[in-house]
């Protein structure tokens, strides 16, 4: 009863301090709430659309107009601007006007009836990968579909039927099935892992912040003091509050997300409750090693928003951990995002039992009890240290 009664003391105490000071209320409630909002209305569509296209159409006959019209009426290009020369094009791709541009020579038509084959050009710039890669796969199938089309209308003058045009046109048909995603929607995908990213960083930051403030302010004997000089039910007191707000904005994102945004998710609620403590555990456990690794409050919060931030990257949501380099994939392993990111995919997206990911709960779990290691070192840093700014 005296250790929680302590720690009870100490979660009033702390509760106080996050009253007094404003940033703990930006970074715990306004700045997640705009997150939310921020990703899931910029990616509501799903996936990009009407990006500006450029169209360089030296033939203009009837079928070059029907080529640009079949390219402005697919779903993710808008035929923007129509330009005079390839020179005039690539001005404008190099200055953000338009992110690809369709080249038709003069001639394309005359070729095609007089049977010679002709060529169209397409050109795309990767500056921005998402939307240079959604340009090139309309201009692609612009093509085929062009393609397509003239030699339906060879075959159909040389008399084959319509089964046999199909045929010869599509040899091979393709039943595509993309599990778990089936809208394609970078919402679905991009969403579940830039805010609990970001989410993280702000608990990892925080943590180290608010051990740092005591040192800071010289708070921190009287901090000890409440618990009777043990680090742990200090610990505990302290970082109780912390969690038990994060708790509240996750579940209300999680809310948000799955009930009324409708996510696609197999995993049952359980799933969720439990990778959601694992995530505040393994995050606020990550931040107060940080300040026990090196107990300065700048130097910490350095290191936690530097390894947040590259967690991002590191994760495999973005770039695949697979196709990284072997440094780079045992690397990888020491980012709380990435067992956070594999655990949702298998339990919470998919379904699958907790035991298929047994090691990323473990490290999870290993992260939360990190700051075990380094609590004598924050003691001391308490009692002892002078702050240095």
């Amino acid at each position: 009863m005296k250790y929680i009664s302590q720690i009870f003391d100490i979660a009033l105490r702390e509760l106080n301090i996050l009253r007094k000071n404003r940033i703990y209320g930006f970074c715990m409630l306004v700045f997640p709430v705009l997150l939310v909002f921020f990703f899931t209305t910029m990616l509501d569509e799903g996936v990009p659309q009407d990006l500006p296209i450029g169209v360089v159409d030296q033939d203009n006959s009837a079928m070059s107009r029907g080529l640009v019209r079949t390219l402005d009426a697919m779903q993710n290009s808008r035929v923007e601007y129509r330009f005079a020369s390839v020179t005039e094009a690539r001005c404008a791709m190099q200055e953000g006007k338009v992110y690809a541009f369709l080249y038709i020579p003069k001639g394309t038509a005359s070729k095609l009836l007089a049977g010679r084959q002709p060529e169209i050009s397409f050109y795309y710039t990767m500056t921005c990968m998402t939307a240079g890669s959604m340009a090139s796969k309309d201009l692609k199938t612009l093509g085929t579909l062009g393609s397509a089309a003239v030699g339906q209308a060879m075959l159909s003058a040389k008399g084959a039927t319509p089964d046999q045009i199909k045929a010869a046109l599509q040899p091979v048909t393709i039943d595509a099935h993309m599990i778990a995603n089936p809208q394609s929607s970078y919402n679905y995908s991009l969403t579940t892992v830039f805010v609990p990213g970001i989410l993280m960083l702000f608990m990892a930051l925080l943590s180290a912040y608010a051990v740092g403030m005591e040192m800071k302010f010289d708070t921190g004997k009287e901090w000890l003091a409440r618990a009777d000089n043990n680090i742990v039910v200090a610990f505990l007191g302290k970082f109780l509050v912390h969690a038990l707000v994060f708790f509240f904005v996750i579940f209300v994102y999680q809310y948000y997300i799955f009930n009324v945004l409708h996510f696609p998710r197999l995993g049952g609620v359980w799933s969720i409750v439990r990778l959601t403590i694992l995530q505040v555990a393994s995050s606020l456990g990550f931040g107060a090693f940080a300040f026990g690794l090196m107990p300065s409050l700048r130097m910490s919060m350095s290191i936690s928003s530097l390894w947040s931030v590259l967690s991002i990257s590191m994760c495999g949501s973005a770039f695949p951990v697979a196709g990284m380099d072997p440094p780079l994939q045992a690397m990888s392993w020491l980012f709380p995002l990435r067992h956070y990111w594999m655990m949702y995919q298998a339990t919470v997206l998919n379904g699958f039992p907790v035991i298929d990911v047994w090691f990323h709960l473990v490290a999870l779990v290993a992260f939360t009890l990190l700051p075990w290691l380094v609590l004598r070192k924050i003691k001391n840093a308490m009692l002892n240290y002078v702050y240095i700014p």
